[in-house]
């Protein structure tokens, strides 16, 4: 198979990078977590006192305050599941394609798993969680698999260039698609446009925990296949003169990718530049080791999201609501700028 270059190799400092340094940011990630946790349930349309805090956990609702806390708390759990998720989905793309630039949605993936369930919902009526997450999922991955064809034709296979070119086109087609099925459905159209554009507002526990399985299961397999993916940095050729079955490899580390993407769709809409910003600032503080990148790319996700969701509640005016998608779209699109010319993405 044809190597797709320009990914981070891991045989320098990265790997060697001290564990001592590596746990203390795993912990700094953890703590910032519960930070913003706590933030997310204090701030909002109506502040809350940590009396408030304390009596909502314990069930009470006797107030406003306390009934707005009861509330927040499934939407903070959201928030935590869908940013580890699509951080975790990015870096596992950038390592499978060895492209900087990988992200589910700069690869068409979101989009991909946005129509299946657009087309579910206006044709086959399919308003379960699960049978959304389900037809994301198998949206996302015929979009990333043609993707990856297409990217790959010509010479030189599945160059960085090509693939990022393929993900646009591809996603900009899908997004005609989905306007296309959506218009002429008065009746959906309002709640989509809502779900469309990113957020985590409508989080219900019936659909968290729905999901979250899913995620999980994603998740692991991802973090299985942590040390091939460190193969896969070295080059498909060294990879396989190390052992490693670089095509399975790639194939379950994608499927990973592929569930968590979808399924983090599904549940909260096409949330974008996550899987792109993350791996990079994870790598400069913490290596290229997908061991302990992986992790720490899934708790810093979740901070980010965090972090957007109480950004979009604390600065819109007259108790207006940001969704995270638009946050996250305003913090991407320069970092994406700033990548492609750092990198250098070109043919080879």
């Amino acid at each position: 198979m044809t190597s797709i270059a320009t990914a981070p190799k891991p045989g320098a400092a990265g790997l060697r990078r001290p564990a001592s340094v590596r746990t203390a940011w795993l912990l700094i990630g953890v703590g910032v977590i519960l930070v913003l946790s706590i933030l997310s349930v204090s701030f909002g349309v109506r502040a809350v006192s940590p009396g408030d805090i304390l009596a909502a956990l314990g069930g009470h609702t006797d107030t406003v305050e306390q009934a707005a806390i009861v509330k927040r708390i499934p939407r903070t759990v959201l928030a935590i599941l869908v940013g580890a998720a699509l951080a975790l989905s990015g870096a596992t793309m950038q390592a499978v394609t060895r492209n900087p630039i990988a992200d589910p949605g700069i690869l068409g993936v979101a989009n991909g798993a946005s129509l299946a369930v657009v087309i579910g919902l206006a044709f086959f009526g399919a308003t379960g969680a699960f049978t959304q997450i389900a037809v994301a999922v198998v949206g996302a991955a015929l979009a990333a698999v043609f993707v990856y064809a297409v990217g790959s034709l010509g010479r030189g296979g599945a160059t960085p260039l090509k693939l990022a070119l393929a993900g646009a086109a591809t996603s900009a087609a899908l997004a005609s698609l989905i306007s296309a099925v959506m218009l002429p459905r008065v009746d959906l159209l309002t709640a989509f446009q809502s779900w469309q554009v990113g957020g985590v507002g409508g989080a219900e526990w019936p659909r968290i925990a729905i999901t979250a399985p899913v995620l999980a299961a994603g998740a692991l397999i991802c973090f299985a296949c942590s040390r091939g993916m460190n193969s896969l940095a070295l080059g498909d050729d060294m990879a396989a003169g190390l052992g490693e079955n670089v095509f399975r490899t790639r194939l379950i580390s994608a499927l990973g990718a592929v569930i968590l993407a979808g399924a983090a769709t599904a549940i909260a809409g096409p949330i974008g530049f996550v899987g792109l910003v993350i791996p990079h600032v994870c790598r400069m503080l913490i290596g290229t080791d997908h061991r302990w990148l992986l992790p720490f790319t899934a708790l810093a996700g979740s901070a980010l999201l965090l972090a957007a969701d109480i950004v979009g509640r604390v600065i819109a005016p007259n108790g207006e609501e940001i969704q995270v998608g638009i946050i996250t779209a305003v913090i991407g699109a320069p970092f994406f700028i700033w990548i492609v010319r750092r990198q250098r993405v070109r043919e080879l």
